[in-house]
């Protein structure tokens, strides 16, 4: 019953399993529960948060997929990858505990599926290339579209020129609304940026990601206490991440392919 009920429901709980044991006559401790689940494979693990994906966001990620698929590395060494992102003072975002077996992390049943908000203490807008990162700015909690086109002209094209961007590159961002309004795209076009189609609910296919972790660890080791140091330890080790994966930060973001990255339950 233990192993049918949690796998059915990955989210139950050990208490739910003592409650209805008991209301089935049977007692039992959480101990012999965790016990019963390990031995049949399954243990205790945070839920994985994943985009929510309805069927027309997995066929947009299909189409991009089927599209890329064969293209050069070369073609993705001269895309400008960017994203806003926010960065906590203090705590974490809350988690949901799950039965499940080893390698089963993305199940659909044993996920947490969220949408793109903004908000938090700071939040921050970056880009990087295969040749290092680019500029990181500090964004109002609350962007609109204004603001979004004062970054992109204030921080775009000089992120390009230092990072010596071959003719012809291409600036990736996401269906943000802010950044698919009908004057952002004029507005993009009037500037010839090479747009790269990318599919809605799909920040997991954006390799900044993996950048943005490896900044959020390294300021949350420094362990700011207030919202001006929190800003200068992200510019901070921002600037200190290099162009080529080390030990300390075990990413291929030098050298990665959004099509590899791909997962679709």
């Amino acid at each position: 019953m233990i192993t049918r009920t949690v796998s059915k429901n990955p989210r139950t709980t050990r208490g739910d399993l003592v409650n209805d044991l008991q209301r089935a006559g049977t007692k039992i401790t959480k101990a012999t529960i965790s016990n019963t689940l390990r031995r049949q494979g399954l243990k205790s693990c945070s839920a994985r948060r994943v985009p929510l994906l309805k069927p027309v966001h997995i066929q947009a990620r299909l189409k991009f997929d089927r599209e890329h698929l064969d293209d050069p590395e070369e073609d993705w060494e001269n895309v400008i990858w960017s994203d806003e992102t926010k960065i906590e003072l203090v705590g974490k975002n809350s988690t949901r505990r799950v039965w499940r077996r080893k390698n089963a992390e993305l199940h659909p049943k044993n996920t947490i599926p969220t949408v793109k908000h903004g908000g938090g203490n700071i939040m921050l807008w970056g880009c990087f290339s295969a040749k290092g990162p680019g500029r990181l700015i500090r964004g109002k909690e609350r962007m609109n579209g204004a603001m979004y086109r004062e970054i992109l002209n204030d921080n775009l094209l000089p992120s390009a020129r230092a990072l010596k961007m071959k003719r012809g590159w291409v600036f990736q961002h996401d269906n943000d609304p802010k950044h698919t309004a009908r004057a952002k795209k004029e507005w993009l076009r009037k500037k010839h940026f090479k747009v790269l189609e990318w599919p809605s609910q799909s920040p997991d296919l954006n390799p900044i990601e993996n950048l943005w972790r490896v900044l959020k660890v390294r300021v949350a080791q420094r362990q700011p206490q207030n919202i001006t140091a929190l800003e200068e330890i992200c510019m901070e080790e921002w600037a200190k991440i290099p162009a080529t994966p080390t030990s300390r930060d075990s990413f291929p973001h030098s050298r990665v392919s959004p099509t590899c990255r791909t997962t679709m339950s």
